[in-house]
């Protein structure tokens, strides 16, 4: 009997951190090779982490919600004929010297400094072991179509398998295993991990905003290194370790030690108390606030939208379209698309359209490199169409929409909101977008000023398709009105410019019969 130690590796995001979603297995449950045995969040996506090998679970050392260095251990196996394998082979800790007497504390600290340093040298992804690294939903299909997972190509960062790969490989010819032995991952993984942001402890954040609010001394980090003991110590303390002080330095990355994440807990300690008794003292009782933790997607939006708003002076332009005629041809051509399978909806047409008018528009279709002091107008049309999921907004990108058409757009515009709304998306599936598309309307909306998805130069806002009077040839008549809400960035596009791209795409949209010359 032989045991075997897996860290948490690298899932070709580049990554440095990830938090444990949910276990799907337990102590002592047999596991086969490849089958997924946690799900890890990235700041994209969940992605599932398969076993290396066929065995038992004998331990288990993350727990569901820590974030968990990469390079960390966080599960061990008992394997069978493997007796020379043991626990030191999956670490890199005695190559460097650690020996067996040093503290699990300095060997998991080097671990992490190890794998943080080797990950920014290395020119390609790779995974440990040759594992197999696939979004939730691939792994699915895949079973699904009898393919052998390891098999696929994967196109995704680091060479992650996403649906479309396993599709390509099913249609090539691909030779498909037999049913996998790996049990179905639970469906409501994502689902817990929405849960869990309001469930788990906020005493961390709680205790930053304290110390400050008493004039204690803080950092403000975006990620520090801190032995496995360390990090156990400041959860116990409700210590954040981005806030804790620190001068220490391990290659090139801020290093917390114990007695700093004590010396911090205590001044917070102290802080807390004197905002208790200032409360009391001012004010009556009230409820308790619950305090969200920001991070992870969250985190990645926000960053994202303060960039646009402070980088692009943005203006927004406003106008109604009269999409009576568009109503009625998309309800002609609904069940059409249906009886092929396929959900049609509005936002192709609208995309249809938007590309129309950025070819005739080009300022509207490009990015502004400041450093070249160059505006580049994009060759490309790859549209982005925001979604809202339950960990935030995501905006998948259908590429090459102008060689497309209605229904393969729509076809794949579907998939890739699903993929969106299941976090099951990968980050390609996200990038080199051009111009983006946000539909408000869907929850009743009409007008906004939506923030530029940056660095592209501007956004179209759609708002909810309402009966509204209009004047037809002298007479009052019920018509079927969109309101379009135009974002721009004001240093490449002059609002003369986007008037006129607004009007064309409204023409496209009053008379859609338009769109077949396109």
């Amino acid at each position: 009997m032989g045991v075997r130690e897996f860290k948490l590796p690298d899932v070709g995001e580049g990554l440095t951190e990830a938090e444990i979603v949910n276990w799907l297995v337990e102590e002592g449950d047999p596991v086969s090779e490849d089958q997924p045995v946690a799900e890890a969040e990235t700041d994209k996506a969940v992605v599932e982490v398969p076993s290396p090998v066929n065995g038992t679970v004998k331990e288990i050392r993350a727990e569901a919600g820590e974030m968990v260095p990469v390079g960390n251990v966080i599960i061990v196996f008992e394997t069978e004929g493997e007796d020379g394998e043991s626990a030191s082979e999956s670490t890199s800790a005695d190559d460097e010297g650690v020996s067996a007497g040093d503290t699990e504390e300095t060997a998991g600290t080097e671990q992490a400094a190890e794998t943080n340093g080797a990950s920014a040298d290395a020119e390609e992804v790779s995974t440990p072991e040759g594992r197999v690294f696939a979004a939730p939903s691939a792994r699915r299909l895949a079973r699904e179509l009898g393919v052998d997972i390891a098999q696929v190509d994967g196109s995704g960062p680091g060479g992650r398998v996403n649906d479309a790969d396993v599709r390509a490989h099913a249609d090539s010819g691909g030779e498909a295993d037999d049913e996998s032995d790996a049990p179905e991952a639970p469906t409501d993984g994502v689902k817990s991990a929405t849960k869990r942001v309001g469930d788990e402890g906020d005493s961390g954040s709680a205790g930053a905003s304290s110390a400050q609010a008493a004039n204690v001394e803080s950092a403000d980090r975006e990620r520090t290194l801190a032995a496995p003991a360390t990090r156990k110590l400041a959860e116990d303390e409700g210590v954040d370790l981005n806030a804790v002080p620190t001068d220490e330095e391990r290659d090139g990355q801020a290093f917390v030690t114990p007695e700093q994440v004590t010396q911090y807990a205590e001044a917070m300690q102290a802080a807390q108390e004197a905002d208790t008794e200032a409360v009391q003292a001012g004010t009556s009782e009230s409820a308790e606030d619950e305090r969200v933790p920001y991070r992870g997607i969250r985190r990645t939006i926000g960053k994202q939208m303060a960039r646009s708003k402070y980088t692009a002076p943005h203006v927004t332009h406003h106008d109604e379209v009269d999409v009576t005629e568009l109503v009625a041809t998309r309800g002609d051509l609904k069940d059409v698309a249906e009886e092929r399978g396929i959900k049609l909806t509005y936002m192709p047409f609208v995309i249809k359209a938007v590309v129309a008018g950025l070819k005739e528009f080009p300022y509207l279709n490009s990015t502004l490199d400041e450093e070249s002091e160059e505006i580049i107008l994009r060759k490309d049309y790859n549209v982005g169409v925001a979604v809202g999921t339950d960990a935030g907004l995501m905006v998948p990108v259908v590429k090459h929409a102008d060689r497309k058409g209605m229904l393969q757009m729509s076809s794949e515009m579907n998939e890739l909101v699903e993929k969106a709304r299941e976090r099951s998306i990968s980050r390609t599936e996200m990038q080199d977008g051009t111009f983006t598309i946000t539909n408000f309307g869907a929850i009743g909306g009409e007008y906004a000023t939506p923030i530029i998805n940056f660095p592209e130069t501007a956004i179209l806002g759609l708002g909810a398709i309402k009966e509204k009077p209009r004047v037809v040839d002298g007479e009052v008549v019920p018509r079927h009105v969109m309101t379009l809400s135009l974002s721009i960035d004001h240093r490449v596009i002059d609002g003369a410019q986007a008037a006129a791209f607004t009007n064309r795409v409204m023409e496209y949209l009053e008379n859609p019969s338009l769109l077949l010359l396109e």
